[in-house]
């Protein structure tokens, strides 16, 4: 097994909000990401980056591992501006 950059592979992401004072704990599970906490505000922000981060990838039509680490800041960076 080599370990080339050409190896690593994204399989998913981590979203934590910690900004919660209610005691809820807010849990969302997706394809491709796992949010955590926050408060109802947070929460809610982090599923709509994620929605069209999910989106995006699929306009691309890659699947997330097929997908380099550029494009997948990339895709970051336009599911901010919207």
């Amino acid at each position: 097994m080599s370990n080339g950059e050409h190896d690593k592979q994204v399989v998913g992401f981590l979203g934590v909000g910690l900004d919660t004072q209610d005691g809820h704990q807010r849990i969302t599970n997706t394809e491709h990401f796992l949010l955590l906490g926050g408060s109802a505000a947070t929460h809610e922000q982090l599923q709509d980056t994620a929605g069209r981060f999910n989106d995006a990838l699929a306009r691309r039509g890659k699947a997330l591992p097929e997908t380099s680490m550029e494009a997948i800041i990339e895709l970051f960076h336009e599911s901010q501006e919207n």
